[in-house]
């Protein structure tokens, strides 16, 4: 029996219960005072929903479907694991950056659940893109799926780190902001578990997604102050298709 429930060893459990929809063992409350520290553990739920999507992947194969077939069956397990929360974000996002004309504005419309154009349109884009990206990666089998969802994780809390939060409510200000030490541990593991299971072209992959990554915190920067928890599920969808495009062999 764990005595101290406020101990780094729930941090895996917070993680997977911050960014995944999964069946977890019942975490203690005082174990979700720690969850910006935590965040070292966010591409383990990167590569919890991905092996997932890889079995469904390895099925498809071995079934000899299509592969464009296998490729959507793969997109909607992890859509389905991790509730879509980061395809929410980022349509909240895309419709609150271009849909209102000052930052009070943009933030009320991140915050409606309803879904304007632009949010219509990013979706639509960004799952048609990650889908073909997906099928073309299949071509050298799942590395480049698992890659690209530990490193689009891995660059998660560094944002957190690096960026105020736009407002003083919501689950990205809830979680709070890890430190350096905490962000680099996440990239470092991202980085190990990406090269693991897809060589060294996942480290050029890293750069461009974190320069896209970079392009996207400007604006959010500029336009509501700050980042949101909308903000950090537009940059995991932002990084993971960068991630996915590059590793087309």
């Amino acid at each position: 029996m764990i005595k101290d429930d406020n101990s780094a060893k729930w941090d895996v459990i917070v993680a997977l219960a911050l960014l995944t929809r999964l069946p977890l063992p019942h975490a203690p409350k005082t174990a979700f005072a720690r969850q910006a520290q935590a965040a070292w553990a966010f591409p383990l739920a990167g590569l919890a929903v991905a092996l997932a999507a890889a079995l469904v992947g390895w099925i498809g194969m071995a079934l000899d479907l299509p592969t464009p077939i296998t490729a959507g069956l793969m997109l909607t397990t992890l859509v389905l694991t991790t509730g879509a929360m980061h395809e929410d974000g980022l349509a909240d996002t895309a419709d609150g950056l271009w849909g209102g004309f000052d930052a009070v504005r943009r933030l009320e419309i991140m915050k409606d659940s309803r879904i304007g154009t632009y949010g219509v349109l990013a979706l639509g884009l960004g799952t048609g893109l990650r889908w073909v990206a997906l099928s073309a990666t299949l071509a050298v089998g799942v590395g480049p799926m698992i890659a690209a969802a530990v490193l689009s994780r891995g660059l998660l809390p560094a944002l957190m780190t690096l960026m105020p939060h736009a407002r003083r409510t919501g689950l990205s200000h809830q979680v709070g902001r890890p430190d350096r030490n905490v962000a680099l541990a996440a990239l470092g593991m991202a980085v190990v578990l990406a090269l693991v299971f897809a060589g060294w072209g996942v480290i050029w992959a890293l750069v461009l997604a974190a320069l896209a990554v970079a392009a996207l915190a400007a604006l959010a920067h500029r336009k509501i102050g700050g980042q949101t928890g909308d903000i950090l599920g537009a940059a995991q969808q932002v990084a993971e298709l960068v991630i996915l495009l590059v590793l087309i062999p």
